[in-house]
């Protein structure tokens, strides 16, 4: 095979590639303008799945990163009983209750609990900068869950769109409220430590991923249900 020949079979490969990546991250567009990829709405819920499930493995990761260096002592983890900053948010407990609320409370609930998380994992990263304990590639994870905290909200956000623009949710959903209305002090007046959100937050990110499973299973049960 000449030279010029192979040059140009993998240019053609990487054309491809270039191609599949633009596909797989084009804007969504509800009108379906030129150039963007209209996705349905299933789609859509895998999208947000997919993200949250990430997330929540990420938190898992960085909280099984702070036992390994606290458990020695046992003193940080004996604090952790504390209730969560998102505890006056009410979340059903457990598969069965989650599937009899109405479609738009759990869409509430989602939208609440990542609302609330918005600023304690920025401080988190911020204050896990600032420690000479962790190593940089453990501050950017906190970072990370923060960006994919956003990025997930703004998902979910059109996922509720589109089920208003089919009617399968009223309009009522309400869950956009400002988060500090969301995160009153902890009981002991006292900021939750960094293991303390870590702990809460990996609990929270495993309810989202769990109702969205759910949101998308009662909306479109035949796809993956």
């Amino acid at each position: 095979m000449s030279r010029n020949r192979t040059q140009a079979m993998l240019f053609v490969a990487l054309l491809c590639l270039d191609l599949h990546a633009r596909v797989g991250s084009a804007p969504i567009c509800p009108h379906g303008h030129t150039g963007c990829h209209i996705l349905s709405l299933a789609d859509l819920f895998d999208r947000v799945i997919q993200h949250s499930a990430r997330m929540h493995g990420l938190s898992s990761d960085l909280h099984s990163e702070f036992e390994q260096y606290f458990l020695p002592s046992k003193n940080h983890i004996s604090r952790v009983y504390r209730k969560c900053h998102t505890s006056n948010i009410l979340t059903p407990n457990g598969k069965e209750n989650a599937q009899k609320l109405a479609r738009e409370e759990l869409t509430e609930v989602i939208m609440k609990l990542l609302m609330a998380w918005r600023d304690p994992l920025s401080q988190l990263h911020q204050s896990m900068a600032h420690q000479q304990d962790f190593n940089s590639f453990s501050s950017n994870k906190a970072l990370e869950m923060s960006d994919m905290v956003h990025e997930l909200r703004k998902g979910v956000e059109k996922v509720t769109e589109k089920m208003q623009l089919l009617g399968m949710i009223s309009n009522s959903v309400s869950g956009l409220s400002s988060p500090e209305a969301l995160l009153p002090a902890s009981e002991s007046g006292e900021a939750l430590s960094d293991y303390e959100l870590l702990y809460c937050f990996r609990r929270d990110s495993d309810k989202v991923q769990n109702y969205l499973k759910i949101l998308k299973c009662r909306i479109v049960p035949e796809h993956g249900c």
